[in-house]
């Protein structure tokens, strides 16, 4: 089945409000079989009914997000009603939901928010219990020519709820069952290229599988879609040819997977920074159940912080200076012992755009991994980049480092 997806709003075209739909409706249809096909953002007003037009000419399925609020740029009720020629009646039940939901907040009604009781002759009416404009559903029309038409609010926190209460159990009626499966493998310190010439051409043998890479700073996301026994016969070609660069298979990011490995062995973490200015204590704790396995998070930019919050000796700063291999494991060795972790990782380096030497250009960082039973771990890496993307991947580094040094944390059932 074709699924297209229509999100109507001037406020979405003009930057002002980020669109999150797409990626939402997309992981919840894939389950049942479905994937979108083609998704358009228009404007209030008559695009909506060109977007209508063009859709119904060639979709299954049509999923339209926003417009039925209560104010005169809200109009896709009319001009769905407007299209497929129905009358547009008011709904006593959505009325008395309506007019409860205002008297719960001590609010006054007025005939524009009335507005939103009013349905299309032969529409469903899917419940909203976290506003007030319900979601509307026309099933598909062979004399009409018309899909299976959902239209629903823009809000987020309306939608999500009522797509998964209201519209997937109609979609799992009409949908063919498809005994497809997706599998993402989640590939750490490869490129793109580098990945592809590894595994790809032994994939694409497999008649039936569908390949497919997505890049990013640091990291490369390998998906393949195909039947259950497929997906396994990839699964096998790419852990022979990738195997621990692969940090998870379940599309948790790589700091969820050391978090959730720290975990189930009870063990702590601490970090010491200087280039990467807290952003790998940030990551860490952006995981919920962080508070477990994250003791401290040193941020040591300044080469006196180093000696004062974590131990590091002056004279090895001023030895090897405060971008090296030494000063990147006295940093870990410090906040190891300071916050009486397990493991320690730090990072030093050079964001630029200034700063740099012939012998330590842009973009040097040194990684570190010291732990309580072993030897200290050093890494050197060389991103050329803006300051950003070099913070980002200074800590991908650094947490890379630490995963790869707890077998555990690689995947099991590749």
């Amino acid at each position: 089945m074709r699924v297209e997806v229509i999100n109507t709003g001037t406020e979405l075209l003009l930057g002002s409000v980020t669109n999150t739909h797409l990626a939402f409706f997309a992981k919840e249809l894939f389950p049942l079989g479905l994937r979108i096909q083609r998704q358009i953002t228009v404007p209030d007003g008559d695009a909506i009914r060109e977007a209508l037009v063009e859709s119904f000419a060639r979709a299954d399925v049509v999923l339209v997000t926003g417009g039925l609020g209560p104010t005169t740029d809200d109009i896709t009720r009319e001009i769905t009603a407007e299209l497929l020629g129905l009358e547009l009646i008011e709904s006593a039940d959505v009325l008395n939901a309506i007019t409860q939901r205002f008297e719960r907040r001590g609010l006054k009604m007025t005939q524009r928010v009335k507005r939103q009781a009013q349905v299309p002759r032969g529409a469903a009416v899917l419940p909203n219990n976290n506003g007030t404009a319900p979601g509307l559903y026309l099933s598909h029309s062979v004399e009409k020519q018309t899909p299976h038409l959902f239209l629903l609010p823009g809000p987020p926190r309306e939608l999500k709820p009522m797509f998964c209460e209201s519209v997937l159990p109609i979609l799992q009626k009409v949908a063919p069952r498809n005994a497809v499966e997706s599998r993402t493998f989640r590939v750490i310190g490869m490129g793109e290229s580098n990945v592809e010439a590894l595994i790809g051409e032994e994939l694409l043998a497999l008649d039936g599988i569908e390949l497919g890479y997505c890049a990013r700073p640091g990291e490369v996301d390998v998906r393949v879609i195909g039947t259950p026994a497929l997906i396994e016969r990839a699964a096998q070609i790419v852990q022979t040819h990738l195997g621990d660069n692969i940090a998870s298979t379940d599309n948790r990011q790589l700091e969820e997977v050391i978090v959730a490995a720290l975990r189930e062995r009870g063990k702590k973490l601490a970090s010491a920074e200087s280039c990467t200015g807290g952003f790998v204590a940030n990551r860490i704790t952006n995981v919920p159940g962080a508070s477990e396995i994250f003791v401290a998070g040193f941020v040591t930019y300044a080469n006196e912080a180093k000696t004062n919050a974590i131990g590091v000796d002056p004279a090895l700063i001023a030895q090897h200076g405060a971008v090296s291999r030494e000063v990147a494991a006295a940093m870990a060795v410090g906040a190891l012992k300071n916050a009486n972790a397990d493991f320690a990782i730090s990072t030093t380096g050079i964001a630029g755009p200034g700063g740099g030497t012939p012998q330590k250009p842009v973009g040097t960082v040194f990684v570190a991994l010291a732990t309580r039973d072993g030897a200290t771990q050093v890494e050197h890496h060389n991103f050329p980049t803006d300051r950003e993307t070099f913070k980002w991947l200074a800590s991908q580094a650094a947490l890379d480092l630490l995963r790869r040094n707890l077998p555990a944390l690689l995947p099991k059932h590749c």
